[in-house]
């Protein structure tokens, strides 16, 4: 990408050594349910994030944000998180994701290039992540493979940033292929490949720029008793993706979660009920049966609507509208269009999949929505494309 070498340029009065890209992701089912060791429906988009990265003589560590014209600046041996520092803590914790796995590395200037922030969700800040830790392996030529990778990523996170560690995330970064959905299964530590082809669809990425206000703190919800509870739940079965399901007799599960809140029982409750989506989903997307896909997806935005608490208004209302592109009621049982909640919840991002042909209907109920809530959205059609990688072509 010609307009990264010359940022990079530019700021540095040196061309990059390397340029890497990472793409932008979104979870389509499952993303809440990771600690409870599920499964998790994503797809990297065609939303990409540019790193470029030139080898300094000292330990000096620039930083360029070419779209905010912001710079930073650290020391290789003396790395500290700085709340102020915001996007370069996700590189510094790449840094210090290799430093701290024994890996030698120098002083370097780095610029990231990204049309959509970080701010808007979209896994921009993972991919920045990705793309800064494949870019530095090459640079440096840095004898780790991709399992030892995903080890770089987990330290800055868990260990510089001091969050927790979406594998979901990071496998989706760095090993999505062109045309198919990954699918995570957080028991496992491991993918899979869906293709994803649904001929005359359209994916809508929608940023509704409602502020997110947690009503609830979900990490609240990530107690081991609660992962135990759920385990006696499980039953197995060999015939379905992953071996398991959740068990569907009222009565015991009413018995098994007696034991807890009402709030926490509604909840749990939408975490099994989310693992039948994400298989209802996956089965769907693999026989090519698209009403079975976008009625799991349905289902699931209900479930995180009225039992996990965190839509809001003017989410449900976009998709409400979705849901009314196709007026014929018997699409209820078998919609042509589906759409959810996507991310962190409680505000922001959703998604929607839609015919061609209501593509100019869907923006014209964002102009509708705007004018009634005064939040201006971004609207974005993507597909699914390619994970992280290193553009030799452009050097």
């Amino acid at each position: 990408m010609k307009a990264i070498n010359d940022a990079h340029f530019q700021e540095y009065e040196v061309k990059p050594e390397i340029v890497s890209t990472a793409p932008g992701r979104f979870h389509l089912i499952g993303e809440h349910s990771w600690f409870f060791k599920d499964k998790t429906l994503s797809m990297a988009i065609n939303i990409p994030v540019y790193v470029s990265v030139s080898k300094r003589e000292d330990s000096v560590l620039k930083f360029y944000f070419h779209q905010l014209s912001d710079r930073k600046k650290a020391n290789i041996n003396s790395l500290k998180y700085k709340k102020e520092d915001k996007w370069a803590n996700a590189v510094k914790a790449i840094v210090y994701g290799f430093t701290s796995g024994g890996f030698t590395l120098g002083g370097m200037d780095i610029t990231i290039y990204a049309e959509v922030l970080p701010s808007a969700g979209f896994g921009i800040t993972t991919a920045i992540k990705v793309a800064c830790a494949v870019a530095i392996r090459k640079v440096y030529d840095v004898p780790c493979s991709d399992m030892e990778l995903l080890q770089v990523v987990e330290r800055g996170n868990r260990r510089f940033l001091q969050t927790n560690n979406y594998i979901a995330d990071t496998y989706t970064a760095l090993f999505a292929k062109k045309g198919n959905l990954l699918v995570t299964d957080h028991s496992k530590n491991a993918w899979e490949y869906v293709p994803f082809d649904f001929k005359n669809k359209k994916i809508l990425l929608t940023d509704t720029n409602v502020p997110r206000v947690s009503v609830w703190n979900e990490e609240t919800l990530f107690e081991p008793q609660y992962a135990l509870l759920l385990g006696d739940l499980r039953e197995h079965k060999p015939n379905i993706f992953g071996k398991w399901q959740y068990i569907n007799n009222v009565t015991d599960i009413n018995e098994t979660l007696s034991a807890v809140s009402e709030d926490t029982r509604r909840k749990l409750l939408c975490i099994m009920r989310e693992h039948g989506d994400v298989l209802d989903a996956i089965d769907g997307v693999s026989k090519g049966d698209f009403y079975k896909f976008a009625r799991s997806v349905n289902h699931s935005h209900e479930s995180m609507r009225d039992l996990y608490n965190i839509s809001c208004p003017e989410i449900d209302w976009i998709l409400k509208r979705v849901g009314e592109l196709e007026p014929n009621l018997e699409m209820i049982t078998n919609p042509v269009t589906c759409g959810r909640i996507t991310g962190k919840g409680f505000g922001r991002c959703l998604y929607s999949v839609v015919r061609e042909s209501d593509v100019e209907n869907f923006k014209k109920k964002l102009v509708e929505f705007e004018k009634i809530f005064g939040f201006k959205t971004a609207c974005y059609e993507v597909e699914a494309s390619d994970g992280a990688r290193v553009l030799n072509e452009l050097i």
